[in-house]
Order: C-alpha cells, then sequence, then structure tokens
C-alpha cells in the first residue's frame, strides 16, 4: 500500500480515536437485494437504518436499471432527503411513512418537517420530484445552481465556491459543498454526526462519468481538503456499477448484479482518484481503477 494511503488511514484512525470527533456509527448492508432475479419477489424499495436517525433507500433494479440510493436524515426540527429516485415510483409513500414513523417513535405529535436536495440535476434522481413537492411541509429544492444557493444560504452566483451548514437541529448539521465536474449542479453532503461523504455521482464504485474535466479535477481535490480535518466513516454515492472483482464493471442497463461491489468507499479511494486526475495533466482519458473507473464524455480543446 502506498505510504499516503497508510499515512491517510491512520490519520483517520487517530481522528476517529478522539473524543472531540466521536461520531455515531452504523451499518451497512454487505449485499443489496433489490434487482432479482425474480423480480415478483423484489419489492420497489430496499430501506437500510444505518441508525436510527439515518436511511438509506435503494430503488430497485426491476423499477429502473439505474437503481439509484437515497439518503434520510433525521434531526429534532425537520428531516432531509438527498435525492428523490428514478423513473416513476411511489417515492413520496415510502418517504413520508419512514418520516411519520420516526416523528411517532420520537414523541412527536406532528411529522418532521422535510427538506430536500439533490446530489445533482439528472432525471435518476430527481424523478419523485413532483410528488413529494405535493407533501405537507416538504420543500423541494430544484436541482438548479441558484435555487440551491438561494435555500442554502450562499450568495447568488458565487457557485462553486462556497460551502454551506445545514441545521437539523438537536446537533445534526450537515456540511454542503458543490463539486461540479458530473454535473454543473453536483452537492456533495457531509454529515457531522456519522462522518459519512455522500458524493453523488462524482464518486462511486461504478463507471465516474466526466462531463467538465478541469471542473471535476478541482472538486476532487476540494473533497481531499475538505476530509483532510474531519472523521470521514465512509464514502457513499448514488449507484454501484462495480463488481467485486476490482476493475470489472457491469454494463449499463444490468438489472441483476448478484456479485456487485459493497456502496461504501473511503477517504484513500478520494486519494487514489485524485492521483490518477493529476496525473493525466491536460490529457483525460478513460482510466480504469480497482474500485471505479474515469470515464471521460469529452476531451479537452
Amino acid at each position: 500500500m502506498p505510504v499516503r494511503f497508510c499515512l491517510a488511514f491512520f490519520a483517520t484512525f487517530v481522528a476517529l480515536a478522539q473524543p472531540e470527533t466521536a461520531i455515531e456509527t452504523g451499518t451497512l448492508p454487505r449485499q443489496w437485494r433489490v434487482s432479482g432475479p425474480d423480480c415478483a419477489e423484489v419489492p420497489e424499495w430496499q430501506v437500510h437504518a444505518y441508525n436510527a436517525n439515518l436511511y438509506i433507500l435503494r430503488e430497485s433494479g426491476c423499477t429502473n436499471y439505474e437503481k439509484p440510493f437515497l439518503y434520510l436524515f433525521f434531526g429534532q426540527d425537520r428531516a432531509l432527503l438527498q435525492d428523490t429516485g428514478a423513473g416513476d415510483t411511489d417515492v413520496d409513500r415510502v418517504v413520508a411513512k419512514l418520516i411519520a414513523d420516526w416523528s411517532k417513535k420520537n414523541g412527536r405529535t406532528t411529522p418532521l418537517p422535510l427538506l430536500v436536495v439533490h446530489s445533482h440535476s439528472h432525471g435518476d434522481h430527481t424523478a419523485g420530484d413532483a410528488k413529494l413537492a405535493k407533501l405537507p411541509n416538504v420543500t423541494v429544492v430544484p436541482a438548479k445552481t441558484e435555487a440551491i444557493e438561494k435555500e442554502l444560504g450562499a450568495a447568488v452566483g458565487t457557485w462553486p465556491e462556497w460551502s454551506s451548514a445545514i441545521d437539523l437541529g438537536g446537533g445534526r448539521v450537515i456540511d454542503a459543498l458543490p463539486i461540479p465536474g458530473h454535473d454543473v449542479a453536483s452537492l456533495a453532503l457531509y454529515d457531522r454526526k456519522t462522518g459519512l461523504l455522500l458524493t453523488g455521482d462524482t464518486v462511486y464504485p461504478g463507471r465516474l462519468y466526466v462531463r467538465d474535466f478541469p471542473a471535476f479535477v478541482k472538486s476532487i481535490q476540494r473533497l481531499c481538503e475538505f476530509t483532510k480535518s474531519r472523521p470521514v466513516a465512509h464514502v457513499l454515492g448514488t449507484h454501484i456499477e462495480q463488481s467485486r472483482t476490482p476493475y470489472v464493471d457491469y454494463k449499463v442497463r444490468t438489472v441483476y448484479q448478484p456479485d456487485e461491489a459493497v456502496l461504501e468507499l473511503s477517504r484513500g479511494d478520494l486519494l487514489e482518484l485524485q492521483e490518477a486526475l493529476v496525473a493525466m495533466g491536460d490529457t483525460p482519458k478513460r482510466l480504469a481503477l480497482p474500485k471505479f473507473t474515469i470515464t471521460p464524455l469529452v476531451r479537452m480543446r
């Protein structure tokens, strides 16, 4: 293992061991069962409780081959949902029930208000916006840079040179920072409670499609800098396309992925990605790494 990764691991270990940076623990499944082989036996959503105050939802591949992940955080005053799924789903019913159940369990007479933000603007992450917007006490922030800036308190027109803290109450604060490159409206979330870094389609176990290479390089650098002084339990994206065999991914539109990789990545993976991008210089190219594949969609001029 390269020395820098050993040092990164050691630094993260030391940070996690310090009382002042103690984080809430949680669990992740070794395998997500959402795609068959028999679709008649697969629910539209798999809902996993990372812990009592954070749920991870994955849409069934039998509903939409993209099989995106959604994240639902609970604070004392409101909840936050990242992304709304792909295609025509009942995401509104599932999310409303989770919020109602959590609210009742925590002694609230009315469900928590919900803030909906997006990892980016692509349709497989925004398809449920209209349905959720019809629910009471739900604010859906459009996946557009100006709308995000207005809702999160950043100066309009300063994208992507800012970060913002979303306070959900009860000590749950989620940092948001723009990370364009995959999409102009890509937004990372960092949960201070759990040390989870949500990176959308920018970093996940699969094909990292890059539309704006210079912006992508800067965004990965920003994520590496942001996490240098913060504990990172896991880096979590919004898809799994990689198999458990390093360097091997599933083809586009694959529904059933019985040997898919785990969802979680690490800060070490971020550093590996950063190094690979820097080595490319001004000539982006497709490059398979053990846990993901850099996939530029346009060449530099």
